[in-house]
């Protein structure tokens, strides 16, 4: 019988703090149960195995993660919307650790459909591109390289990997102004002039 006040909202919430506190990778049913000081039994009425809850709790960091960036991304375009965005992402991964491991994590088994917040979030990083004038193949390419860079940098930062004097938050912000410049300036396939940049053979 499933036990009074546990539903699988709260259930799923309280694994997502739990998340936070000792990584995503360490979320277990076991964990979760003795958090509510009930017996693990009683928390299959509402689930049915470790891997639905790690599932649950992945939908929930999408969705959260949905809306920062929409609220980041509101009304700003071109680079303001780029600062924007890095900002949110790297509040997110610095005040819901948990969540965020649970986005860089594969869902196992695999979601028949992607979840709607996350074809919101991957059409809200392509518009928010396009505004540079790249289409594909460029636009997956540079899609990749925020991610790779934003998480690589959140990544280190979190793990303490920055020992150097210079304030972090300097560079970062640093950083994210030498993508605008990349993404101004996007390299055109085949070495041809990069997109934005003056051709060498004419006066501008």
């Amino acid at each position: 019988m499933a036990r009074v006040g546990l539903t699988v909202e709260r259930l799923t919430e309280a694994a997502a703090e739990l998340a936070d506190e000792v990584g995503f990778e360490n979320v277990t049913v076991a964990a979760l149960a003795r958090r509510f000081g009930v017996k693990d039994a009683s928390l299959y009425a509402h689930l049915r195995n470790a891997a639905d809850l790690r599932t649950r709790i992945a939908l929930l960091a999408v969705d959260e993660f949905a809306e920062r960036v929409a609220a980041a991304l509101a009304g700003r375009a071109g680079k303001d919307a780029l600062v924007a965005y890095a900002d949110a992402y790297r509040a997110f991964a610095r005040e819901r650790p948990g969540l965020y491991g649970a986005t860089q994590t594969r869902i196992d088994p695999p979601l028949p459909a992607p979840p709607p917040s996350y074809a919101r979030t991957v059409g809200m990083t392509y518009g928010m591109l396009r505004a540079y004038g790249l289409d594909e193949p460029d636009l997956t390419d540079a899609v990749r390289l925020l991610r790779s860079t934003f998480h690589g940098f959140t990544a280190l930062e979190a793990g303490g990997g920055f020992a150097a004097d210079r304030e972090v938050r300097a560079s970062w912000e640093r950083m994210v102004e030498a993508l605008h410049v990349l993404l101004t300036h996007w390299p055109a396939a085949g070495g041809a002039a990069p997109t934005g940049a003056a051709s060498p053979h004419r006066v501008t």
